[in-house]
């Protein structure tokens, strides 16, 4: 594999974050009731411990099974999407993904682009991109149109707002959208909803993201609760679907066990609301739909991980959030400490590869290592032992050869190298360490001679006290 070209980094201030995170009562409120709501619904749909690890040895299998075939499913993929009528792009980084969803827009002199929610468009801050280039672009997904108002990034993949409370949103819709202050949830989304609703109709393009792209049939699947991603893919003549190149599965009946495990393991729910099967634009007999689809395939870091059978594993994620739920660290500092699209245990994972090691070198070494996340990963992601790996990387020399991560060697010293490698040839020869022991045993010997009176003054014991009659049989001299 070739040398990765370094380019310098900032690395993340997540220790600065983290702090600043713990000191906000409110925050740690939020989160913790959150978080064991999440971990109450997810244990209740799954009250056989056996059906469980059935599901997750069978989701790790198809996405194992998916990422052995990779390229040659993205071509198929490929082929049978251009067959269906949906034109396929292919992006290597962020910028050449934002310049193709900016180079559609143009084509149709759109103004104002739907959202529904999307992590990829996320990754690539398509909003700011589109922005600053005159394009209005407006999140259609509750939690997403929340955290826009409030200017603010997701703190969760599947829950954007969850580290808001009822008080808080109450307040941002009255300030912002200068409605009447009310807690009252219903009206909440009442309000939100009343808001979004026309901006369907009006939208030049829809953007989504993308849950699996089945290469058996060419059709991108979208799962979601509210609607809005089926209205973000329908009612604007254009619609843009932006995913990873990792999303692929091989064949429509894969998606059943993984789809069984994203929604209960994400949300609690036996199912989710919606699932939305596109295949593509409208055809002449139909009423509704787009009359163009457009998929974006970004690969931002994704092929580094796939170059490496461990780090590969990454890779499988279904973006469930289960690993967050359950992770000690992100509930008490919240996903915005951790200065990127993906907080928790896999953005600890993955976006080492999207930005580097040196940008993310505190990352993987911000965990208890408890093991949780690896325990209820849906598809059976080994991410400890991956955090492990990680931290390997960033201490390996840089110029070390395979060199398997941009950023490698971001924590490496030459001294602390010097330090280790001399412990670790002492503990692996039983000679050197007998010798070493000896040798230390020897000097010990020795101390006593200069601190000797000091050592025995210390630990010399106090003396029992006496009772009465004894000081007063001293006193008179009796034996």
């Amino acid at each position: 594999m070739s040398t990765i070209t370094e380019v310098p980094a900032v690395p993340i201030a997540f220790k600065r974050n983290a702090r600043e995170a713990l000191a906000d009562p409110q925050l740690r409120r939020n989160f913790r009731g959150a978080m064991d709501f999440l971990m109450d619904k997810r244990r209740a749909q799954f009250p056989d411990g056996d059906e469980l690890e059935r599901l997750r040895a069978f989701g790790n299998r198809v996405r194992a099974r998916a990422l052995s075939k990779l390229p040659e499913l993205l071509e198929r993929l490929d082929a049978n999407l251009s067959r269906n009528g949906v034109r396929v792009h292919w992006a290597e980084t962020v910028d050449e993904a934002n310049a193709i969803v900016h180079r559609i827009v143009e084509q149709h002199a759109a103004k104002k682009v739907i959202k529904g929610k999307s992590m990829v468009s996320e990754e690539m801050e398509m909003n700011h991109y589109l922005g600053e280039r005159g394009v209005d672009c407006l999140e259609s997904d509750m939690g997403e149109f929340i955290v826009q108002l409030r200017e603010e990034k997701p703190s969760h993949i599947i829950m954007p707002a969850i580290h808001l409370n009822v008080g808080q949103v109450a307040s941002l819709f009255h300030d912002k959208l200068e409605v009447d202050y009310t807690e009252d949830v219903d009206r909440l989304i009442q309000i939100g909803r009343e808001t979004l609703r026309r901006n369907f109709f009006e939208a030049d393009i829809g953007v989504s993201g993308v849950n699996f792209a089945i290469a058996e049939t060419g059709t991108l699947l979208l799962v979601e609760n509210e609607g809005n991603g089926r209205m973000s893919t329908t009612v604007p003549p254009v619609h843009i679907a932006v995913t990873g190149i990792e999303k692929v599965v091989e064949n429509l009946r894969d998606v059943v066990p993984l789809l069984s495990l994203l929604t209960r393991s994400a949300t609690g729910q036996a199912i989710t609301t919606y699932v939305n099967l596109i295949s593509g634009p409208r055809k002449a007999n139909e009423l509704d739909g787009p009359q163009e689809v457009h998929l974006v395939l970004l690969d931002n870091g994704r092929s580094q991980a796939f170059a490496d059978g461990e780090l590969r594993q990454t890779l499988n994620c279904i973006r469930c959030g289960a690993c967050m739920n359950h992770c000690p660290v992100y509930t008490r500092i919240g996903g915005h400490a951790y200065g990127t699209v993906y907080p928790g245990p896999i953005g600890k994972i993955i976006t080492p590869h999207m930005l580097g090691l040196d940008t993310t070198r505190d990352l993987p070494t911000a965990s208890s290592m408890c093991g949780a996340c690896g325990e209820v990963c849906p598809v059976k992601i080994p991410i400890p032992a991956l955090l492990r790996r990680l931290r390997e990387e960033a201490v390996r020399p840089p110029e070390a050869e395979p060199h398997h991560m941009r950023g490698q060697g971001t924590k490496y010293s030459k001294k602390e190298a010097m330090v280790w490698k001399a412990w670790r040839k002492m503990n692996t020869s039983p000679a050197l360490y007998r010798a070493l022991t000896f040798a230390g045993t020897r000097l010990s010997a020795l101390m006593p001679s200069r601190i000797g009176p000091w050592t025995e003054h210390r630990s010399a014991p106090k003396p029992a006290a006496r009772t009465l009659h004894e000081l007063a049989r001293e006193h008179l001299g009796e034996s």
